[in-house]
């Protein structure tokens, strides 16, 4: 059992450990801003010592939440002011295959025309663009769902942002891609067609963009599926009637 004496004794010791610390600790009179950028570069040191891609998802994926509530202070604010923790942050959410997570963030970036940090060498549009797309394809092509509604809100948003045309076309394949995912999902024929159908458009624009996009035999087989459909979707538009 201890005394009163010892107790004040063990605070009072603790506190000149904590003061000690303290003093001793670089980022004592650190704003919540350079605390941020002090704890990213620790979490991209770890990063770099990974070597596995899947495995620096998973560790970026634990990683976000310590940034949610300095990324929701961000957008709350509105200020539009240059924030590279804010900019890696959004790449991180698309990184993990956070489509929806990462659009608040890529929106604010657009309207703002913040810019990303050195290492990623490419306009912000041109990075969302090509980031969104590639993770969406290597989905659909790993037979995952693709979350089209998201990918279009992207192409939307970057519409009438200066980018390569191959960064456009890659962004139009990966939209297409996620049409094409939706066709066996869809309850009717006509509906099914109708995912073929919008598929079709984004791939065609894909190919007018970048004619080795990788899309023509895609193509190809829509048309002859779209072609094949045909009688079906009439014949249930004749039951309907």
């Amino acid at each position: 059992m201890t005394s009163p004496a010892r107790n004040h004794f063990l605070r009072a010791t603790a506190a000149q450990v904590t003061a000690a610390a303290e003093a001793a600790n670089p980022m004592r009179h650190a704003t919540g801003h350079e605390l941020m950028l002090a704890q990213l570069a620790e979490h991209k040191r770890q990063l770099r010592q990974i070597q596995s891609i899947e495995r620096k998802a998973d560790a970026k994926r634990a990683m976000l939440p310590d940034y949610a509530a300095w990324v929701q202070g961000v957008l709350d604010s509105d200020s539009g002011l240059q924030d590279e923790v804010f900019m890696s942050v959004m790449v991180w959410h698309i990184d993990v295959g956070d489509f929806a997570g990462a659009l608040p963030l890529a929106a604010y970036a657009i309207r703002h025309g913040l810019v990303m940090p050195d290492q990623y060498q490419r306009t912000t549009a041109t990075l969302i663009a090509e980031e969104y797309a590639g993770m969406a394809i290597k989905a659909a092509e790993a037979g995952q769902p693709v979350d089209t509604g998201t990918l279009s809100e992207v192409a939307t948003l970057v519409e009438d942002q200066d980018m390569p045309d191959e960064v456009r076309a890659k962004l139009h394949k990966a939209i297409g891609y996620g049409y094409i995912a939706t066709v066996d999902t869809q309850q009717t024929a006509e509906q099914q067609q109708w995912s073929r159908k919008f598929a079709l458009e984004h791939l065609q624009r894909a190919l007018e963009l970048h004619d080795k996009v990788g899309v023509k035999k895609d193509i190809e087989r829509l048309e002859r599926d779209i072609k094949n459909a045909a009688p079906s979707v009439a014949r249930e538009g004749d039951g309907k009637g």
